[in-house]
């Protein structure tokens, strides 16, 4: 009791000792709500002119306003009211609500209070902000929220660690990462109860070069089956638990009635559905026969039937918002991560053979030359004959194995197909022939195999009739006038072309940059090339010289494909936005269907809200595929790597695919998976880094190894966790056959270029060639 008395004598002898014309508690209130920058002493201060004493007697002031509960401090000792957040302040964003991105302060210390979500306001181009982010943005009060205005995109700070426990001599303990990219390892300052070998995330503690980590999660054992995609999912950071609300809702959804008396029955044809022999669902399946119509002697009508699932995933529902915040589903060798619950996608929404299914159909009708001469949609019910494996289906077709539906199915599909590929000819579409790797698990999800998937004409005839339902909806979309979130895929930039062209005459070839460039030019440029060696990493090159496809309500067309009007419409079940081209449809030709009963919105075609953002969910769809492919393909980066463990210490077969000064990166052949060839290893003699020519050459040898180049090499690491692989040459001195490396600490690493390089420039290195 006394020292409160105490307390309150001293406050109150402050308060006297203020200066006549010293602001009061609601002006220092008002000028920190309104001020357009952080509100600190100082600034209050200059604001008010205050010097000497009244400083001292505004920290007074403060202090007192802090322990009434009006005002709080925050980042760089700004103040603001109690409760609510800095005026300016770093935001990361977090989450999004339907096409509103999410952020919370980056520090938050008031106690017994949740961190406020903030609705970030974005303006101009939008998509340079996604999930992660940190932000510096003005915040206001909005209704019964806060908004934030974003100012500044911020560098990334330090990220959530994601890596294995490793023990040192002494028992000390090191994080591993799991990114290649990341070369140091990290001590850990609190391991929790993580042990030796367990696949945790920490998060760092202090600030460089003394930084710690302090294990929050333990995921497991990194080498137990799916452990490689899980430290994917992490990295990431993608969706991949479904809410109690979204799979109940899920479970409502798959039991609508089919309304089998309001579509189109197809049941009757024999519709099948061919798949990757490995496919978790079916989503597309098709059908032809010759045209009966004698204006049309020659041509042929079909078929491409489309999982339904704009009847079961509507505008505003749980779903559609889960769907829409994944964007796809992530495919990895031992598991999918789906964009909708299994009772959808694996379930009610997979085309199984035998089995009454909702389906969207597009009817074509093409002449003998291939072109499309009608298409028209509609809600069906359909029943597919049949689920054949691509192997399977061609095995039928080149009379290898026996197939009832060989003669009713097959036959006409593959003679309607000839039509189609007629067009497509016609049309030159960008023809790069890049080997996709097939990793193959056994039961326990133990690595079987690691191989190059073959190409068929079975997968080629279903590209084509997808792609040919695909133009039918944007072209049947833009005769109603409708929204369309087209697939966009923009000519190659200039700089690309002109880094391709220096890249072509390293090999004597000529690319001119004044003509036209479609992608008929990369056609006959790979054509004159022929089956020349350095094959494969040209046409990667050109790979690399286009841009990057994306989706987006306006039409730019899509170059590799040559076609002037492109969305996809084929895979509604993986990828949210074909499900959007499907509502388009919906809604442009009528087909809407009795409404459902419940809780389930009544609407299937596109709302209000879907049309107003559909800009702002192509830039976000776009960048969740972008994650989902560089997921992908550090997965099997890592699978191929646990499978070369096996083999550290062998010969293997390799493609020089880069060159760098402190040495050359290769990969196996079939296999995939790049690793370095440190320039220690090549030998005592200085190396010449030709940066034109993309070589490393032997001063005294002459030695050169270039990008292309084929050569043996020894393994002589595969380090599953991060997915790296080192190689030798063959007669390098032996080093211990492990992927775990002898650990180099840091502060020991030393730094700068290699002792035997020399780097020559770009004109002496076109000299030397």
């Amino acid at each position: 009791m006394a020292s409160t008395e105490k307390k309150k004598k001293s406050d109150s002898a402050r308060t006297k000792v203020r200066p006549a014309g010293f602001p009061t508690r609601e002006q220092v209130m008002d000028f920190i709500a309104t001020s357009d920058q952080p509100a600190g002493k100082r600034e209050i201060a200059k604001a008010f002119g205050l010097k000497g004493q009244e400083k001292i007697a505004l920290k007074a002031l403060l202090k007192d306003m802090a322990d009434e509960g009006l005002i709080d401090i925050g980042p760089a000792r700004a103040f603001h009211k109690m409760g609510g957040v800095p005026k300016v302040t770093v935001l990361r964003i977090v989450d999004v609500d339907d096409t509103t991105l999410i952020a919370t302060p980056e520090r938050w210390e008031a106690e017994g209070q949740p961190a406020p979500r903030l609705r970030v306001m974005e303006r101009g181009k939008r998509g340079a902000l996604t999930i992660g982010d940190r932000i510096l943005a003005r915040t206001e009060e909005a209704g019964r929220g806060w908004v934030a205005h974003p100012m500044k995109k911020l560098a990334k700070a330090s990220e959530e660690l994601l890596g294995v426990v490793e023990e040192a001599d002494g028992g000390k303990l090191w994080l591993r990462p799991v990114d290649k990219r990341i070369r140091r390892d990290t001590p850990i300052s609190d391991a929790g109860t993580a042990k030796k070998g367990d696949l945790v995330l920490a998060e760092p503690v202090g600030r460089p070069p003394r930084t710690t980590a302090r294990v929050t999660d333990i995921l497991g054992d990194p080498f137990a089956p799916r452990s490689f995609s899980l430290i994917a999912i992490h990295k990431h950071g993608i969706p991949h638990v479904f809410s109690e609300r979204v799979e109940e809702e899920a479970v409502t959804a798959s039991s609508l009635a089919l309304h089998e008396e309001k579509r189109e029955d197809l049941r009757h044809l024999p519709i099948v559905a061919i798949d990757p022999v490995d496919a978790r669902d079916h989503d597309d399946a098709v059908w032809a026969a010759p045209d009966d119509d004698p204006a049309n002697e020659g041509g042929y009508k079909a078929i491409v039937a489309i999982a339904d699932v704009s009847y079961y995933v509507r505008p505003g529902s749980a779903l559609d918002r889960e769907a829409r915040k994944r964007g796809n589903s992530v495919y990895f060798p031992d598991l999918v991560v789906p964009m909708l619950p299994h009772q959808l996608s694996s379930d009610m929404c997979s085309l199984r053979a035998g089995e009454d299914r909702a389906a969207m159909a597009c009817h074509l009708v093409l002449d003998a030359a291939g072109k499309v001469k009608s298409w028209r949609f509609s809600r069906a019910v359909i029943r597919v004959a049949a689920v054949l494996a691509y192997e399977d289906a061609q095995a039928a077709i080149d009379g290898e194995k026996p197939l009832d539906l060989l003669e009713p199915a097959l036959k006409p599909l593959w003679a309607c197909w000839a039509l189609l590929r007629k067009a497509r000819d016609k049309r030159e579409p960008l023809a790069l022939d890049l080997p996709e790797r097939r990793v193959v698990l056994d039961e326990y999800g133990k690595i079987v195999s690691v191989a190059v998937r073959e190409r068929l004409d079975a997968h080629m005839l279903i590209e084509d009739y997808m792609i040919a339902a695909n133009v039918a909806a944007a072209k049947a979309l833009e005769a109603k006038k409708a929204p369309v979130m087209y697939r966009v895929h923009e000519p190659p930039s200039r700089d690309k072309l002109v880094a391709l062209k220096d890249y072509l005459a390293t090999f004597d070839i000529e690319f001119a940059l004044g003509q036209v460039v479609k992608p008929a030019t990369f056609n006959r440029l790979i054509a004159r090339i022929g089956e020349a060696e350095e094959k494969p990493q040209i046409m990667e090159q050109i790979l690399r010289s286009q841009t990057q496809a994306y989706y987006a309500p306006s039409n730019m067309g899509h170059f590799g494909l040559a076609l002037g009007s492109y969305a996809h419409f084929t895979s509604p079940i993986r990828r949210y936005a074909d499900l959007l081209v499907h509502r388009a449809l919906v809604g442009a030709y009528g087909l809407e269907l009795p409404a459902p009963k419940g809780d389930i919105p009544d609407r299937s075609s596109l709302s209000g809200e879907d049309m107003e953002n559909m800009g702002r969910v192509g830039e976000m769809i776009s960048q969740h595929e972008r994650r989902a492919m560089e997921a992908e393909r550090e997965t099997i980066d890592r699978y191929v790597a646990a499978f070369l463990a096996a083999h550290v210490g062998d010969l293997v077969e390799a493609r020089i695919t880069g060159v760098q000064s402190f040495g050359f990166f290769a990969t196996v052949e079939g296999l995939g998976g790049d690793g370095l060839v440190p320039v220690s290893t090549l030998g005592d003699e200085r190396f010449f880094f030709d940066e034109a020519g993309r070589a490393l050459e032997g001063v005294e040898s002459g030695d050169r190894y270039t990008v292309g180049q084929r050569l043996q090499l020894r393994l002589a690491e595969a380090d599953p966790i991060n997915g790296s692989l080192r190689f030798e040459l063959p007669d390098a001195l032996p080093q211990r056959p492990s992927f775990k490396k002898d650990r180099v600490r840091p502060g020991s690493v030393r730094r700068g270029r290699p002792t035997n390089i020399r780097h020559i420039g770009s004109k002496r290195g076109k000299h030397r060639r």
